[in-house]
């Protein structure tokens, strides 16, 4: 198949390279025929973008500072002035201070709490609310998370809390914006080998853990986690709301690793 989301147009927020989870789905929904736009924060990362989003047939690219409601503002404008409306909005944005990972998590710092939340949670609030304006007939909108969201998962530490402030958001959402037809989800991978992954401390470690004990004993790719996404913004997806999707290859079904890892 390659119509499923022909006549469709989103944007796609959090494409840092081509290992980027979000460069995953921007693939899976343009080989299915959409018309995509792509944010990007800065001139650097904005460096990156653009030739992948030219690689995709995108010429639409807007620098978004999603702690700023006038650049929020300004690129909501450019995709009204550019499409009129939208159909889907891919959210792939989180962060918090890398040294705040590592240790215990009774030692986050206030600010470093604020931060991750209003960026990792609340920016997804705030572009919902944007994007839910341009969607007329319905639509779909998509979140990343993560298991640490509600099982204590090394080196994770506060982003454990705001994904799971994320999570508790998406329910909402669904409820609040389910009578105008626009659907809420969040596909959760297990680790990723892409930049953010990185960041966190034991990156390595977790990868191979996953790989040697969930169920399918591998790792999700960025096609299984692409092909999610092109599911919940088709019209396959029309009666899903409010879920959080495991792209994990079922790791979070254990209790205890596999016998011989034991």
């Amino acid at each position: 198949m390659a119509d499923l989301l022909t006549g469709k147009r989103g944007l796609v927020m959090g494409v840092a390279n081509d290992h980027s989870i979000a460069w995953g789905i921007a693939q899976a929904l343009r080989a299915e025929g959409a018309e995509l736009a792509f944010s990007y924060q800065g001139e650097a990362f904005g460096r990156r973008v653009e030739p992948l989003a030219a690689s995709l047939g995108s010429n639409i690219l807007v620098d978004v500072d999603v702690n700023d409601d006038a650049s929020l503002d300004a690129a909501f404008a450019r995709l009204k002035s550019e499409w009129g409306g939208m159909d889907f909005l891919i959210h792939a944005i989180a962060y918090s201070d890398k040294a705040e990972l590592n240790g215990r998590f009774i030692n986050t710092s206030r600010e470093n709490f604020k931060n991750s939340l209003a960026i990792s949670c609340y920016s997804f609030i705030d572009v919902a609310r944007r994007a839910a304006q341009m969607m007329p007939n319905g639509g779909s909108l998509i979140t990343l998370t993560y298991g640490g969201s509600n099982r204590v998962t090394p080196y994770y530490n506060v982003m454990g809390v705001a994904k799971a402030a994320l999570e508790s958001a998406v329910r909402y959402l669904a409820n609040d914006l389910g009578p105008d037809r626009i659907r809420v989800n969040a596909i959760s991978p297990g680790p990723m080998r892409t930049l953010a992954g990185a960041a966190i401390g034991g990156a390595r470690k977790t990868y191979r853990h996953t790989e040697a004990n969930s169920p399918l004993r591998q790792n999700a790719t960025l096609e299984a986690i692409g092909g999610t996404a092109v599911y919940l913004c088709s019209d396959y997806g029309a009666c899903t709301t409010g879920d959080v999707l495991m792209v994990d290859s079922g790791y979070h079904v254990l209790g205890m690793p596999q016998p011989e890892n034991i």
